[in-house]
């Protein structure tokens, strides 16, 4: 059933929405990832890596309804549901319990260079199908780039 039709051409808005989808999984996961790390870790870089983590925790979160939002606006629902999540998330895992601090770090920064490798995919995917949303999708990459870079020289080890 379609309620919203959008203003993209049929293959345009397929491509489109695929890159919209599969960024707001991998901002979820990531979200959840980082929580979860803030909730979690321990060690001598806990306060400032707490509060670091918090900013990207707000971060995916806003940048996540914007993409959904778009995806909306082009007529594709965008799917932030947790099995969905579970089913096609593809961030490095995140373990369980208690994580010292410079493993959290490690393995967010992993997590962030693995999406920011695909954001720019997709920038380039939307290029000529959707330069609204490629215009968000370079927005988006920008912010976790430069969140990306601060994780890593902030707490160098």
């Amino acid at each position: 059933m379609t309620i919203v039709t959008g203003p993209l051409a049929h293959s345009d808005q397929a491509v489109t929405a695929q890159a919209l989808q599969d960024t707001l999984v991998d901002l979820l996961e990531l979200q959840l990832n980082a929580k979860q790390a803030h909730w979690t870790l321990f060690g001598p870089r806990f306060r400032s890596l707490h509060q670091q983590l918090d900013e990207l925790v707000t971060t995916t979160r806003d940048f996540s309804d914007l993409l959904a939002e778009r995806s909306a606006t082009i007529g594709s629902p965008p799917d932030g549901r947790s099995a969905t999540i579970t089913a096609t998330g593809k961030l490095p895992a995140f373990p369980a319990g208690w994580i010292k601090d410079t493993t959290a770090l490690d393995l967010v920064t992993a997590s962030m260079s693995v999406l920011v490798t695909r954001m720019r995919r997709r920038i380039e995917a939307t290029a000529t199908a959707d330069p609204v949303t490629q215009d968000l999708l370079i927005t988006v990459t920008g912010e976790l780039e430069k969140q990306h870079w601060m994780l890593q020289v902030e707490h160098s080890h």
